[in-house]
């Protein structure tokens, strides 16, 4: 009971009601960035320009020293005032950096739209991509990504400094919200069509460069091989990194003192779920573990690491 009120204490300092992942909520993550280390745990790929300083230097971003002309030096890169000053002939060294874009495909389709206790999994999805876009952007790197709903879809492109995580929050907030998925904005996007997990796997390729790192953000139920097909592309030259949402009621069955029968529906299909049968519970928990190590597997076969997190926790208890 304790953990209930903290938890309520803790959507109401958020001004949250945990169905809708609003921009002012998913501001209070830029303070928390210590709980995540996206350091690369490869070495990079590509060469391009960020906070990733090369040993060697060159024509890059960020000035270095003046010394001395040597043969061989480009005689664009003479300082002339140094020159003038000291009567003996000076070359400008810069030092090129390495910069590293990072991707996040954050899943908000009907299966991410449920929770049983604290939050939709979609929200905490959006809370957990808030996280990592922040995280991002102090470390200097470009953030890009793909938010996508069973209505819509969003593709971002790779943008350095503050604009592109609020460009990235923006987003989720619109797609996040029912009454955003039929507005003006989202009509007239040139990216406003319908895409499945498996389809924004195959974008999401096309988005990221070599080098990039990838971060997919989902339950993984509609994960299939055709999924596991772009995704083992994708990681032939990125880095990929999977965060499962989860539900407690997705694993458990609630506990009840009294046997009884629950209908439920799911689309067209409709069955029958007991509640209060120790037999029947256990073979609930054993058919969802089973398919989650299923899960597992096809992630491990595209080279992807995977996190669970819970829905029903906030990110702070968990990381």
């Amino acid at each position: 009971m304790k953990n209930v009120n903290s938890h309520l204490t803790w959507l109401n300092q958020l001004s949250a009601n945990g169905i809708h992942a609003a921009t002012h909520e998913l501001l209070y993550y830029r303070g928390k960035t210590a709980l995540l280390n996206l350091s690369p745990k490869q070495a990079q790929k590509a060469h391009l320009s960020g906070q990733y300083v090369s040993q060697h230097k060159g024509r890059g971003m960020e000035f270095d020293e003046v010394r001395h002309y040597q043969p061989g030096d480009d005689i664009r890169m003479i300082d002339w005032r140094v020159t003038a000053r000291t009567g003996k002939t000076h070359t400008k060294l810069f030092r090129e950096e390495r910069e590293r874009p990072v991707f996040i495909l954050t899943d908000l389709s009907e299966s991410m739209q449920f929770g049983s206790q604290l939050l939709y999994k979609s929200v905490q999805a959006a809370h957990l991509a808030a996280l990592i876009s922040w995280n991002v952007i102090k470390r200097g790197d470009r953030l890009g990504g793909l938010i996508f709903n069973h209505q819509s879809h969003k593709e971002l492109k790779p943008k350095s400094r503050q604009s592109g995580v609020l460009h990235y929050i923006h987003a989720l907030d619109m797609l996040s919200q029912p009454e955003h998925n039929n507005s003006t904005e989202t009509k007239n996007s040139a990216l406003n069509d319908k895409l499945d997990f498996s389809q924004a796997c195959m974008r999401l390729r096309r988005l990221a460069k070599p080098g990039s790192k990838v971060i997919l953000i989902s339950d993984f139920i509609k994960l299939d091989e055709s999924c596991v097909k772009q995704l083992t592309l994708l990681s032939q030259h990125c880095e990929l990194q999977a965060y499962r949402i989860l539900d407690p009621l997705e694993l458990n069955l609630p506990q009840v003192g009294i046997r009884q029968s629950l209908k439920v529906q799911d689309q067209s299909q409709t069955g029958t779920l007991v509640l209060g049968d120790k037999r029947a519970a256990a073979a609930y928990h054993n058919e969802a573990q089973a398919f989650l190590n299923q899960q597992r597997q096809l992630l491990n076969k595209c080279r992807c690491s995977l996190t669970e997190l819970s829905s029903a926790l906030p990110l702070e208890e968990q990381l």
